[in-house]
């Protein structure tokens, strides 16, 4: 196993992804969104603990591709991840110590922002102008 990227436990882990989601479900402009595409909120929380284990304590165990989930979405645009971060960092922020959540954050926002690329990149103007609202 390789050393872990950030010094957390799975059940930290597990936490943070539970209390965010409940604040996702919560967000007026969150909510609808993941609704219209999570039937099974529990699969979908163990899920997205794999991936975190994954990337943080290098597990093996996910599978998949998010870039493509949420491209095939057809409805998470390019300003969402926005608020999302605001509530992960928040969470992060409430449920870790400092030094933990900071990290995480930081590898979140890598995250997001490589996300954000692959939505953004279906999304054009005319012209090819990427369309980043």
């Amino acid at each position: 196993m390789p050393e872990p990227r950030i010094e957390i436990t799975p059940e930290q882990i597990a936490r943070v992804v539970a209390r965010f989601y409940e604040r996702v479900r919560a967000h007026p402009g969150l909510g609808p969104v993941f609704a219209r595409h999570v039937t099974n909120w529990p699969e979908h929380e163990a899920r997205i603990v794999t991936f975190w284990e994954s990337a943080i304590l290098g597990r093996p165990g996910y599978r998949g591709s998010p870039v493509t989930v949420h491209r095939e979405a057809r409805d998470v645009r390019p300003g969402m991840f926005a608020p999302w971060l605001a509530l992960f960092d928040m969470t992060l922020r409430e449920e870790l110590p400092p030094e933990t959540a900071a990290a995480w954050s930081a590898l979140a926002h890598r995250i997001g922002r490589t996300l954000r690329a692959g939505v953004t990149e279906r999304e054009t103007l005319p012209g090819g102008i990427p369309k980043l609202l």
